[in-house]
């Protein structure tokens, strides 16, 4: 199974949740060669319940995933956390709503959750942890100590940054993992359905759940896969994404 396992459904946290935009990336993927991928979208994005609540209306979910036109989508968040640093949490549709409800009083910049009490509460939850873009120099993860970052199951090797920084970053991320002691996954990071595709990772085994995916990521059942046309891909998007905003216009992904 080919598995995105960072990725936005929306535009932008300021832009409301839009189901033509979303079918577009839906229909993206499915181009791409993704047979799903978990939407990670940010925890204070604009009416973040209004994504599930739409998804509920339109498509049916087995207990783990929604089945979307035969796309999985597996549920997820992106959350920021104090002292810099995001952590993309996948699990159950319950577990991720709850888990967005507990997070109510730390959605401000200056009131991002504690990571150790994150991660307690994902303990809790029962739900898959990423530590994203651990380099990103607008948000590294690498400020916090070893004894927390070895509670997350894998690192991100960010699409994006790939884009950014070249294949250093690969190296870094993957140096940064062997010295943690845990895998490292890739991720689109995309905001705009022409960026997926650009790095996924090939499941040796079927995700059907969360507990699959933790356990095929503690086995090593996978491999990664980098698009040669990465940089093609994303800076393709970037560029839409930025004139689409300007515009104000999330309907017409493509253009």
């Amino acid at each position: 199974m080919n598995i995105d396992l960072h990725c936005h459904i929306k535009l932008s946290k300021k832009q409301e949740f839009s189901l033509t935009y979303f079918q577009q990336s839906i229909a993206e993927a499915r181009e791409a060669g993704l047979h799903g991928f978990a939407m990670t979208e940010h925890f204070n994005t604009s009416n973040f319940y209004q994504i599930y609540e739409a998804l509920d209306s339109h498509y049916p979910y087995y207990e783990h995933y929604y089945d979307v036109d035969g796309m999985r989508l597996y549920p997820g968040m992106e959350v920021d956390v104090a002292n810099k640093g995001h952590i993309l949490v996948i699990g159950s549709r319950d577990s991720i709503l709850m888990l967005r409800h507990m997070l109510t009083p730390y959605t401000a910049k200056s009131n991002f959750i504690a990571l150790k009490q994150l991660l307690d509460w994902c303990d809790e939850l029962d739900l898959v942890r990423i530590g994203a873009h651990p380099y990103r120099e607008s948000n590294p993860l690498t400020a916090h100590p070893p004894e927390l970052l070895r509670r997350l199951h894998a690192f991100d090797m960010n699409g994006k940054d790939l884009y950014s920084y070249g294949e250093q970053m690969q190296q870094q991320v993957a140096q940064l993992a062997a010295e943690i002691g845990i895998p490292y996954t890739v991720g689109s990071d995309t905001h705009h359905p022409l960026q997926f595709g650009a790095v996924f990772n090939r499941f040796e085994v079927e995700i059907g759940s969360y507990a699959d995916l933790r356990a095929a990521l503690q086995q090593g059942q996978y491999s990664i896969h980098i698009a040669q046309d990465l940089p093609h891909r994303v800076k393709a998007a970037s560029l839409v994404k930025k004139l689409l905003k300007e515009r104000g216009d999330v309907t017409a992904a493509f253009i």
